[in-house]
């Protein structure tokens, strides 16, 4: 697959995927989700890869899913039917078989957050073995399709950034359990780099089985019939009749979080909207 919205490169054993949609401040098109995979299946491969790094361009992890640029919406029109079985397998896969996949791709992972880490961008962090973040990222919480959240930061925290939508720095996402590291943003990329590197060194055979062990622990939990379970509930709040959330673009973007009605929209440079009276 010719690679858009991705970059892909070896570097020491460290496959690097890069999120390279500056523009959209990494905004999560199925196109790009598909070119992931691809670079995902790429690493796989590929002997020579025994870790993979994602990280995004221009200073931004990730800001969510795309929810409406032009190049969004017409890959995937062009991928699927409207409604039906052809609509829920598409929802299904861009919003949960995928991130299962990657969380359990066979060799180990490591996401470089640094500015943005939200929603969608919380999911695919989450979907890797270990977070390494900058001082100053930033991660927003919510009710998200691969709900990961109560297993990422414990039930109680998760319920409260979940209710009242509110960012979080990475000093707190690591005190809550998603964020291994917080490192100075100018150390990130080499401290991670780093560490990746010293991982690919040791014996794939370990990495792999040692992995596999972890993963079984938490799914002993319910982790992913907990996540499978999860993706339905959203779905059935999203088309549920009058439900307000049910919004694309910039009205969705900024009226999920009532909390932070202002500070959002500004960090974004967008119109925000005036709270509804009465």
């Amino acid at each position: 697959m010719e690679f858009e919205e991705i970059t892909y490169a070896v570097d020491g054993g460290v496959g690097v995927i890069t999120l390279n949609r500056p523009k959209y401040r990494n905004a999560q098109g199925w196109r790009m989700l598909d070119e992931i995979d691809a670079a995902f299946d790429q690493a796989r491969n590929d002997a020579a890869v025994r870790v993979v790094l994602v990280r995004g361009a221009g200073g931004v992890f990730s800001t969510g899913h795309d929810l409406g640029t032009p190049e969004g919406a017409a890959y995937r029109k062009a991928k699927v039917e409207a409604g039906g079985l052809s609509h829920y397998d598409s929802f299904k896969h861009y919003n949960l078989d995928l991130l299962l996949k990657w969380r359990n791709f066979p060799k180990p992972t490591v996401a470089m957050v640094e500015g943005y880490c939200i929603y969608a961008g919380w999911m695919l962090a989450a979907a890797m073995d270990v977070v390494f973040a900058a001082e100053d990222a930033e991660f927003l919480a919510g009710y998200v399709e691969y709900m990961s959240i109560p297993w990422d930061i414990g039930i109680r925290r998760a319920k409260e950034l979940c209710f009242e939508s509110r960012f979080i720095s990475a000093a707190e996402a690591r005190d809550g359990g998603l964020v291994n590291r917080v490192l100075p943003k100018a150390d990130l990329e080499r401290e991670t780099m780093a560490w990746a590197r010293r991982v690919a060194e040791n014996d794939p055979v370990y990495l792999r089985l040692a992995k596999v062990q972890m993963n079984k622990a938490q799914d002993h939990q319910g982790f992913t019939n907990a996540v499978e379970d999860s993706l339905g509930d959203y779905m059935a709040m999203m088309w549920m009749p009058g439900n307000t959330m049910r919004m694309e673009g910039e009205r969705r973007l900024l009226t999920v979080d009532l909390a932070v009605r202002g500070k959002r929209g500004e960090r974004f440079g967008l119109q925000v909207p005036a709270p509804a009276k009465g």
